[in-house]
């Protein structure tokens, strides 16, 4: 393990520990041959490995090797070990962004400097079809001379990720700054989630605290999807034009960065020189790909090739709270965008183990002479023996792990007729699942009055608490 006052490769003294994940590390060092101050993450192999996140890493590698910009932490070099891999990094000495604003807000001057620097660098990145996805004051760190840099890199996207729609799918982010069709879970366009990120951003530094904030995470939820928040008095008329045009929750209409570029405001005392890119290094970057492509085509020759077998094929998918937004029954977000998508699907939550609502599909199944298969992840299929007016009736459920004592399981029709779907789920299925379902999607309201004897609100059908990230 690299400790202070390590030398690391015969090139870098590894200095104090500047931050820590699950799976990596990040110290301060110095170049031992310019006496430079660098930052290297260190990431754990085998850790990456176990949890599939090697082409994580490999696309974080390389969408920094592709935006060279003043105002984006530089990548110098990758290197790797038996155990580890190394990536060097510009030092930002400053720190993140995160602990200036946590001391309340910011001047006007001082917050448009910091939004102009990372405009400029936001539009570079999607210049070069890269999307970010994670923009908040915890990923900008500031140098020596209080300059921004955008930092981490491990939630972004290429232009070559978009599905045939053009859009981005994967939802993730960090909650309070996501944007409302992030949320909605249905594509996404990733310079506009990434421009509504700004936005929030830009309000922080100038109020010192959230627009959406809440702790109830459903209603933080509705009002982003809403645009649901106030300006305090000491924002001038230009700053609240331009945040209105930027959280604007309809994709469609959200203002662009070249027209953030040419507000008043945004203009006020913005040097173009200071946001030029670094010049493009050509052949340089090329053979430090080349040389990135080898050590992690060793990386994976080196992997222990029991690693995927340790991985249990019923393991279940994990929620995160986008998932549990979008799945919270009576709080569908998606019918704040567009007209309401009849789904032939149900969904209950459960305070039993996985294994006893798998033991209780089967005995469904059983009952009823449904043909029962389990598939990987706690994915199971029932289908019917019979031709019904559209084909045999065939439902897929699904287990969703919220917490280990907490679960959420979607049922539903993947062929036959919906009217025999909807007569089975209401007559057969959910009458049999009564021991062990804890509430039916839309059910929450009226079961919690049962339960408690008095009128329910949203707080009181809430799922249990998680950690957000």
């Amino acid at each position: 393990m690299e400790s202070k006052g390590s030398v690391l490769m015969q090139r870098y003294e590894v200095g104090k520990l500047l931050g820590q994940g699950t799976f990596a590390k990040v110290h301060h060092a110095r170049n031992l041959e310019t006496g430079a101050s660098v930052a290297i993450k260190i990431v754990d192999k085998e850790k990456i490995f176990k949890v599939g996140m090697m082409e994580q890493i490999k696309r974080e590698i390389s969408v920094m090797r592709m935006v060279r910009h003043p105002n984006i932490v530089q990548l110098y070099e990758v290197m790797a070990s038996k155990t580890k891999i190394y990536i060097v990094m510009e030092y930002a000495k400053g720190g993140e962004l995160f602990n200036k604003v946590a001391k309340g807000k910011m001047k006007g001057d001082v917050a448009r400097k910091y939004f102009q620097q990372l405009i400029s660098a936001v539009d570079f990145c999607h210049s070069r079809g890269v999307y970010h996805r994670d923009l908040k004051p915890e990923n900008l760190l500031l140098d020596d001379n209080g300059n921004l840099k955008i930092t981490d890199f491990g939630l972004s996207a290429l232009a070559e990720s978009k599905r045939q729609d053009g859009l981005l799918h994967t939802t993730c982010g960090t909650p309070a700054y996501v944007s409302p069709e992030v949320i909605n879970r249905r594509g996404y366009d990733g310079a506009k989630a990434d421009i509504w990120s700004c936005g929030v951003i830009l309000y922080v530094l100038l109020s010192g605290y959230l627009p959406f904030h809440d702790s109830n995470l459903m209603e933080m939820y509705r009002k982003i999807c809403q645009a649901e928040f106030t300006y305090p008095k000491w924002f001038s008329s230009d700053a609240c034009k331009l945040i209105s045009k930027i959280l604007d929750p309809n994709p469609n209409t959200r203002i662009p960065i070249s027209k953030i570029m040419g507000t008043h405001w945004f203009r006020k005392g913005f040097n173009l020189k200071s946001a030029k890119p670094h010049e493009d290094t050509g052949l340089r970057d090329l053979e430090a790909k080349a040389a990135d492509d080898a050590i992690f085509d060793h990386c994976e020759n080196a992997a222990n090739t029991t690693a995927e077998a340790k991985q249990e094929s019923s393991k279940l998918t994990n929620l995160n709270a986008f998932d549990i937004i979008s799945f919270s029954s009576g709080f569908d977000l998606s019918g704040l965008f567009e007209g309401s998508d009849q789904k032939s699907e149900s969904r209950f939550t459960s305070m039993q183990p996985a294994q006893t609502i798998i033991t209780k599909l089967e005995d469904i199944a059983r009952k009823l002479k449904l043909k029962l298969t389990k598939k990987d992840g706690g994915c199971l299929k029932l289908e019917g023996s019979k031709l019904g007016r559209k084909g045999v009736l065939s439902i897929d459920a699904e287990i969703f792990e919220v917490t280990p004592a907490f679960h959420l399981v979607e049922m539903k029709k993947s062929n036959g007729d919906t009217l025999e779907y909807r007569k089975m789920m209401k007559q057969e299925i959910r009458p049999a699942l009564k021991d062990i379902a804890w509430i039916w999607q839309g059910d929450e309201l009226q079961q919690a009055e049962q339960k408690e004897g008095q009128p329910a609100d949203m707080h009181s059908c809430q799922i249990p608490p998680l950690a957000v990230n």
